[in-house]
């Protein structure tokens, strides 16, 4: 019943973790996917080749850096069709204690997780509105809702995507669009590869969730692409957990 034939999907960070499994199910799924990387060619070029060329194509985005992501959401356009559903999944998850934490820590995360999402999604709406019909996604997290110690410049952006995300979705509903989001608990990727390099502490946090696992890239990935489909179009404004049952926010 999901089938993406004809669609247009975006995926930002799409080219490893969460971001290359959501690239990879809508692919499957009969969707045109691009999707974009900061600055590691050799793993977008992977992804590229072993899916097609012709069924994905990758953009290369340093949300770091860039401010206006509207040149490339009209090459996009003007390559594979105009976006029908954003992904907006591109983030970075960085200790820093918040007693010595620098401006530009704060800045860095605030900029690429939080401003990152806002810049892709103001390049899109224009799209969707005219043709009266979109889906974005925002990846967040359950730091988003309860905080996260040595983190909490990451739970602030993950929080900043739960409340935008809501508002989008009371602002532009009316046209078709629906806006989700999915929080994430642990899971394991690149990004948490160093942290449960630790073998004590990957078992400590594997028991702790009640379904005894830890989740994969594509565990987040499955709820992404259903919220992408016409099964959901009746929700929007939904914070989505995706954690095992670790932690229960409503």
């Amino acid at each position: 019943m999901i089938n993406f034939d004809g669609k247009t999907v975006l995926v930002t960070g799409g080219s490893r973790g969460i971001g290359a499994a959501c690239v990879k199910m809508f692919a499957k799924q009969g969707a045109k996917v691009a999707f974009t990387y900061s600055s590691n060619k050799i793993a977008a070029q992977q992804l590229v080749d072993e899916i097609g060329s012709d069924k994905i194509k990758s953009y290369q985005f340093d949300l770091s850096v860039e401010t206006d992501a509207a040149f490339l959401i009209k090459k996009i356009t003007d390559e594979i069709g105009a976006v029908d559903i954003l992904i907006n999944n591109a983030g970075i998850w960085e200790r820093c204690e918040a007693d010595t934490m620098s401006i530009e820590n704060w800045e860095r995360t605030i900029k690429i997780n939080l401003t990152g999402m806002y810049i892709f999604t103001k390049a899109v709406l224009p799209y969707m509105q005219r043709n009266k019909l979109g889906k974005i996604i925002n990846v967040a997290s359950t730091a988003g809702q309860r905080g996260e110690a040595n983190y909490s410049h990451y739970a602030a952006s993950k929080g900043g995507i739960i409340s935008y995300t809501k508002s989008l979705a009371s602002e532009f509903g009316m046209y078709n669009i629906n806006t989700n989001c999915v929080a994430p608990g642990w899971v394991v990727t690149d990004m948490t590869v160093d942290v449960f390099s630790d073998i004590e502490f990957a078992e400590k946090v594997r028991k702790e969730i009640p379904v005894q696992r830890i989740a994969t890239a594509e565990d987040i990935a499955a709820p992404i692409l259903f919220l992408a489909s016409e099964m959901a179009r009746h929700i929007n404004g939904e914070i989505l957990n995706v954690n095992g049952g670790s932690i229960l926010c409503g």
